[in-house]
């Protein structure tokens, strides 16, 4: 069984947050650490619900904020839905995935976590005007 980090950071590597989760199978696909990640952080919110999340990626319906997104008001959030999101954001390039100081550019890419335990994301925030 392997534990892995989940890594927020700046494109400056700038630490933002930082959790584990243990218990997992040794080697996963960037599909399945991303869809783990996000029911994780829906788990937590719902564990504490507020009208902020922080989350990998915006729920429907939120302002982005400058730590998190607003929330109309306390309210369940479908970590499917969000996976969902999450996995379309990737592909469009909305967040990197760094394994071992490298990216990872396909979901269904496996990483193992025995070697690789700690996944930093980087989000990409769009330009104003461009």
């Amino acid at each position: 069984m392997a534990t892995v980090t989940f890594r927020d950071e700046t494109a400056t590597g700038k630490p933002l947050t930082e959790w584990e989760v243990a218990g997992l199978p040794e080697r996963m696909t960037v599909r399945e650490l991303i869809r783990l990640r996000v029911r994780e952080e829906v788990a937590r919110h719902s564990a504490r619900p507020s009208d902020c999340f922080n989350g990998l990626v915006r729920p429907d319906d939120a302002e982005a904020e400058l730590n998190g997104y607003r929330l109309r008001g306390p309210r369940h959030i479908d970590w499917e839905r969000q996976a969902e999101i999450a996995e379309r954001a990737f592909l469009s390039n909305g967040f990197f995935v760094l394994a071992a100081d490298r990216q990872v550019e396909e979901l269904d890419e496996v990483v193992d976590l025995t070697v690789d335990p700690d996944l930093v994301f980087i989000k990409l925030v769009a330009l104003v005007g461009g």
